[in-house]
């Protein structure tokens, strides 16, 4: 089953569509705040200060840009690409954001600090109406852009390796459709025939001089083209162009992270950990007071994680399994219909506040805000067997969140998390970690990021080449 391959018109038509949506959005997002602007004028006797020309050209400049800008940055008018949700959620950050910057510069714009709790009171309700409106249209939005626009026709080329990928990209229904599957045995002939007749063409679990000529092929026929990167292809993602001859030289340095950059971490989590323990004590209070009464038993569990270099640490969680889960000693994952799990635990595991005791850890240097998930040591050894490139995730002090946990579940393979772990430290900076803080907000809207392991997800070890 084949389909024709959709006309450059109507390609170019999926990137003019959504730019009308971004254009729309931000025009809602800054009609409503210009509304309250003005309402504040008025009230305060200031319309011949603050709506004078240069400076309502200047704070609609400032404005538009911010939404657009933060907005690109959360994902908040990625239309037809991304899930409802997570579309959704982009919107509700990027306003928040944006509203809370503007209330500082239109103290500053105003000279006037002393009406910083009026911009609060008038942003904090531009922003629900904002988000409220927003919201309700990017709904239509995404259903128009998926009627007109159907997903992809995808062709996959596969090796001997069987893998759930298959399974993977048909789940997201609204962007892709692998409508053929051909083996890599095919001769290249009948490979470049079948290619010709789909959207893109999806590489699965091939030996690397076979996908690289495959990637050529692609290339050749103006195909987009789909694969599973090796370790080695995230390790040299971010290399470093040289031209200091006359032929191409890649540049990995391979040193880690600077110095500077380690203190400016450092002085982050401490000010993010502090700040985020004193706002949210009394949740903290809450939750400790509704585990220790649905069973008398402690409030807190420690257990040995491995962090920065191999050194091991008690990390601190909320208890959210009866007391003695683990009485033989032996690490047992949490499946996703476990009985172990209290009443209060599944509340706390849903929202992911179980977790939040590791804010202590991270005062004290054993962890970072952001970073790969510190593993226990019988994981860490389990893997290493069938993956020795897992220490790799070592070279980074352990996280609260990551790139592992922000774009994988729970249940995600081990070799998937290493790849995802060693994205985020070959390209880390502090505007990485701020954006992986702003996506963990965001996939506490998604059931599946918490999915537990089933029986046989929690033996498995991925054999795939490395």
């Amino acid at each position: 089953m084949s389909r024709s391959v959709p006309n450059t018109s109507r390609k170019n038509g999926k990137y003019i569509y959504r730019f009308l949506c971004e254009v729309a959005l931000t025009a809602i997002a800054a009609g409503i705040f210009y509304f309250n602007w003005y309402k504040f004028a008025q009230a305060n006797n200031q319309t011949g200060h603050l709506l004078g020309i240069a400076n309502l050209g200047m704070a609609a400049g400032i404005y538009m840009t911010l939404y657009v800008i933060i907005g690109k940055w959360l994902h908040a008018f990625t239309i037809g690409v991304e899930r409802k949700a997570n579309i959704l959620a982009g919107q509700v950050l990027t306003l928040f954001t944006v509203n809370a910057i503007e209330t500082l510069i239109s103290c500053a714009i105003t000279g006037q600090f002393r009406f910083f709790p009026q911009f609060v009171r008038i942003y904090g309700l531009a922003f629900l109406i904002q988000a409220t409106v927003n919201c309700i249209l990017t709904i239509p939005m995404v259903n128009i852009y998926r009627k007109i626009f159907p997903p992809l026709s995808i062709i996959e080329i596969h090796g001997d390796h069987h893998n759930n990928l298959y399974d993977k990209i048909n789940s997201v229904h609204y962007k892709y459709h692998i409508l053929e599957r051909v083996s890599l045995d095919e001769d290249e002939k009948t490979i470049r025939e079948k290619i010709v007749h789909y959207d893109a063409v999806l590489l699965n679990d091939l030996p690397a001089h076979k996908k690289n000529k495959l990637i050529k092929i692609c290339f050749e026929m103006g195909k987009r083209v789909y694969y599973v990167p090796k370790i080695s292809d995230v390790l040299v993602k971010n290399s470093e162009e040289l031209n200091l001859i006359d032929t191409p030289l890649f540049l990995n340095r391979n040193n880690g992270i600077t110095p500077i950059q380690r203190f400016i971490k450092r002085a982050f989590d401490i000010i993010l950990s502090l700040a985020t323990l004193i706002l949210l004590s009394p949740l903290f209070l809450i939750t400790a007071i509704a585990i220790h009464f649905e069973d008398g038993g402690p409030v807190f569990f420690k257990q040995e994680r491995v962090t920065l270099g191999g050194d091991r640490f008690m990390i601190l969680k909320f208890r959210s399994m009866i007391v003695d889960a683990e009485k033989d000693g032996r690490p047992h994952p949490a499946g996703e219909q476990d009985d172990r799990i209290t009443k209060v635990g599944k509340i706390i595991r849903a929202v992911r506040l179980d977790e939040l005791p590791q804010l202590i850890n991270i005062l004290k240097g054993d962890m970072s805000i952001v970073g790969p998930r510190p593993e226990r040591w019988e994981h860490v050894e389990k893997y290493s067997e069938d993956i020795p490139e897992f220490v790799f995730r070592n070279k980074m002090k352990g996280g609260l969140t990551g790139y592992a946990q922000v774009y994988g579940k729970y249940n995600t393979t081990a070799l998937d998390k290493l790849k995802l772990d060693l994205l985020y430290i070959t390209n880390y900076s502090l505007l990485l970690d701020i954006q992986i803080i702003f996506e963990t907000i965001k996939i506490l809207v998604h059931k599946d990021s918490t999915e537990g392991f089933t029986e046989d997800a929690s033996k498995e070890m991925h054999d795939a080449d490395l």
